[in-house]
């Protein structure tokens, strides 16, 4: 049995499985190690030459998700299909430093830590070259992770760190899994002190291939801080989908107000803005909120029939909220949002069953 499993999650990028294979040997002298390498069905080749690279060397393995897809859950699974008593992430474009692994792992053992991270905002440490955008949204993201996170990391953001098997058993049925902060979520899932040491690092400029740091990553992060936050009282997907029904909201008011200043009237104009607007819910809600279970072509089409239906009946239960409720004398602000609030989990509960059908694939994976 391996003493040190090194996870290298391959989403969404070209992997370097050869140059890095090389640096993690050219290091780890006396370790007995091993290197998991989880790639999402990527068309790029990468599961086969990290196949190729285990035919030369045991030491190498490949986990191939078919159907899933996810950082966070990649490197999760990669973890747990480990029986190493020591676990380490790191991306596989080479800009985490292999160098300072055998000092990670030393602090973890010989401090009895749970957690190691490599970190680049402490002595020793740097962002190297990169750019001011990626600079710029990494400072967001520590701030924004001191809302659920309340350890004293430099790097709540980092994707290198080296952890215990006996800590992500602890917490691995708290975990999110969502987005690519599994260092936070890690972290966050504890239901005690977590014992965290850091080791400085340079961060280098990667080989090729592109950053993830994008929109969509973003929303991951901020879906990551709200399940953290709520995610015992509301689904944090069903946040999301209330920001894009929002959206909705102020198009809806806008194509009134359009509409009306070209000489229609109010109760067709909300007709005709009410039917754009389920179209844009719908659209951004396929991009977004339920994005892992986007759908395309036919399943598109039909997806949007079904979404026009159930807003449909969202709708009437909104009115029939608010109707009910100004009829005993409730405050017409109070009873619209009551409406609102009716209309949009009846929205999202249709969606996520019959439209994205993510409720249901979950019931069928636990059974």
């Amino acid at each position: 049995m391996p003493e040190l499993t090194i996870v290298v999650p391959t989403v969404d990028e070209r992997a370097n499985v050869v140059p890095l294979l090389e640096a993690l040997g050219a290091v780890l002298h006396g370790i007995d190690y091993e290197v998991i390498f989880v790639d999402d069905d990527s068309a790029d080749g990468t599961a086969a030459e990290a196949r190729q690279a285990a035919q030369r060397d045991p030491r190498v393995r490949v986990l191939e998700r078919i159907g899933r897809r996810g950082l966070s859950s990649a490197v999760i699974e990669g973890m747990l299909a480990s029986s190493a008593p020591y676990l380490a992430v790191m991306d596989s474009d080479l800009q985490h430093d292999e160098a300072i692994l055998p000092a990670m792992l030393e602090k973890l053992k010989k401090e009895q830590l749970d957690l190691v991270i490599g970190t680049r905002h402490i002595e020793g440490g740097s962002v190297g070259d990169m750019a001011q955008r990626r600079v710029t949204l990494s400072h967001w993201g520590r701030r924004l992770s001191a809302l659920v996170c309340h350890a004293d990391l430099s790097d709540p953001m980092s994707g290198y760190f080296v952890v215990t098997r006996e800590y992500l058993d602890e917490v691995a049925r708290s975990l999110s899994c969502i987005g690519f902060k599994v260092l936070l979520d890690l972290v966050v899932s504890a239901r005690r002190p977590v014992r965290i040491g850091e080791v400085p690092y340079q961060f280098r400029q990667r080989l090729h291939g592109r950053s993830k740091l994008d929109i969509l990553v973003s929303l991951e992060y901020l879906e990551l801080l709200a399940d953290k936050l709520v995610g015992d009282f509301v689904p944090a997907s069903y946040v999301v989908f209330g920001l894009a029904g929002s959206v909705g909201i102020l198009a809806h008011l806008a194509f009134v107000q359009l509409l009306r200043m070209r000489g229609m009237a109010l109760s067709r104009a909300q007709l005709v803005s009410s039917v754009l607007v389920i179209g844009i819910n719908f659209v951004l809600n396929n991009k977004l909120t339920f994005r892992r279970a986007r759908l395309s072509g036919w399943n598109f089409a039909m997806g949007l029939a079904i979404f026009y239906a159930a807003c449909s009946v969202g709708l009437y239960l909104n009115l029939r909220v608010l109707e009910d409720l100004t009829r005993h004398s409730v405050s017409w602000y109070v009873a619209a949002a009551a409406g609102l609030v009716v209309g949009s989990v009846w929205n999202y509960w249709m969606s996520a069953l019959f439209v994205w059908q993510v409720i249901r694939r979950r019931r069928n994976l636990r059974n």
